[in-house]
């Protein structure tokens, strides 16, 4: 079973242990049109490894893109993508590839849409008041 953790409970996690690292498994569509979470005041950088394309294509190459970044089994990784689907879906991958320490960040970057459809408000990073960086 995957844990599951607010976005503020994942940020107070990486600010107060080093060996915590977030990764974003959206595209590199949605990290330049509608932003990312902003970890400089941490003195972190944000890990961008997409689990799928923007046509929901798997990355193959998904478990050695971790590695390649210098990921290790025994550190605790958060994934986060939109709604907390997909980086389910790669922290499911990473921990059949031996990942020990994996968590999925509820309700990702921008969580659900409200009535008008726009995201960011109900829930999420963006709802929570993350520090963020986003398009003008």
């Amino acid at each position: 079973m995957i844990d599951e953790k607010t976005p503020t409970e994942t940020w107070d996690q990486l600010k107060n242990n080093e060996n915590t690292v977030l990764i974003d498994v959206r595209t590199p569509q949605e990290w330049q049109q509608i932003g990312y979470p902003d970890l400089s005041s941490l003195n972190k950088n944000i890990l961008k490894i997409s689990v799928q394309n923007i046509y929901g294509e798997r990355n193959n190459n998904f478990i050695s893109d971790l590695t390649e970044a210098g990921l290790k089994p025994e550190q605790t990784l958060y994934f986060v993508c939109r709604s907390g689907k997909r980086s389910m879906l790669a922290a499911m991958l990473a921990q059949q590839a031996g990942f020990s320490h994996v968590i999925n960040v509820q309700d990702g970057f921008e969580g659900p849409a409200d009535q008008t459809g726009r995201t960011g408000s109900i829930a999420g990073w963006l709802a929570e008041k993350l520090p963020a960086i986003q398009p003008i």
